[in-house]
């Protein structure tokens, strides 16, 4: 007999059935594509370039979102969270973690995309490598500052998963809340504004645009945006009169992410979609451009 657990408060069956299926659609798709993007690059040698290994390290975070987003899915359809605070905190910091790495490493595609089109300077194995890790190391740190006690990880409204608690909206969360969008979603996002902004001026004077050089700060607005305004409205005033399904929002769209990020990084990389194309289908790449560009 399966136990039949009471629905959260402020949801309705449908809602939380809805919340459920969305975040394991996402959990799915997005670990699918990003499956396929990390495996490629592992057994095509042509796209194991400096560049593409940037496009890796976002895929490697996507597909950790994905694996956060698919527990949440499991435990939503139980209506419940089943591994208790231990297993929360876990989560929340899994969740962060993976979370902070894809920005970072977003903004290390972008310096290096500068770099490549603007003054023609080649990425070094090295450097690329040096990058990766301390994307990921960054992350890591700022991530585990709520097991320390500086922010905390809590259950999402919908109690079935865990993030930053921006319930209380105390000095204690004000505090971190500030450092953490100032080190990990502004820098980063000024990066990327900045860098493609060159990169568009440089296709201008061309007048061969070959990717879209709006899309990639675009998608860090549009799926981190809203659960970045939700945590900054917590700040200076309390959120829990908004109802809990309306802020779970943010944190489904967020979710969108890794299956977003395929389409930029990997499936719009001239170079990495030929490699994918390669690995699927057997056909060998006719001409590898080894630059990080897109379509």
């Amino acid at each position: 007999m399966v136990t039949a657990y009471p629905l959260p408060e402020g949801f309705t069956e449908l809602e939380v059935f809805a919340i459920g299926t969305a975040l394991l659609v996402e959990a799915l798709l997005g670990f699918c594509l990003n499956g396929l993007t990390i495996i490629s690059f592992r057994k095509i040698k042509e796209i194991r370039t400096p560049s593409n290994l940037l496009v890796l390290s976002i895929a490697l975070a996507d597909c950790g979102i994905c694996i956060n987003a698919f527990i949440a899915a499991f435990s939503s359809f139980l209506r419940y969270w089943p591994y208790g605070s231990d297993g929360c905190q876990i989560h929340g910091f899994q969740g962060f973690w993976t979370a902070l790495a894809s920005i970072s490493s977003s903004a290390a595609v972008a310096w290096d995309r500068y770099h490549h089109y603007c003054t023609r300077s080649k990425l070094q194995w090295s450097t690329a490598i040096s990058m990766m890790v301390f994307a990921w190391l960054f992350a890591a740190f700022w991530s585990v500052m709520p097991l320390l006690g500086w922010g905390e990880y809590d259950y999402e409204p919908l109690r079935t998963c865990c993030t930053l608690d921006y319930s209380k909206g105390d000095r204690n969360y004000i505090t971190f809340l500030f450092a953490l969008s100032i080190f990990n979603f502004m820098i980063p996002g000024f990066i990327m504004l900045t860098a493609y902004q060159s990169i568009h001026q440089k296709f201008k004077k061309s007048g061969h645009y070959k990717f879209n050089t709006g899309l990639p700060l675009k998608t860090l607005v549009i799926c981190w945006g809203p659960y970045c305004l939700l945590c900054f409205y917590a700040a200076v005033e309390n959120v829990m009169f908004i109802s809990p399904k309306y802020r779970m929002i943010p944190a489904v769209i967020a979710k969108t992410v890794p299956t977003v990020d395929a389409f930029v990084y990997a499936l719009g990389n001239e170079n990495y979609r030929g490699g994918i194309w390669q690995f699927l289908t057997g056909q060998k790449i006719e001409k590898a451009e080894v630059d990080n560009k897109t379509k």
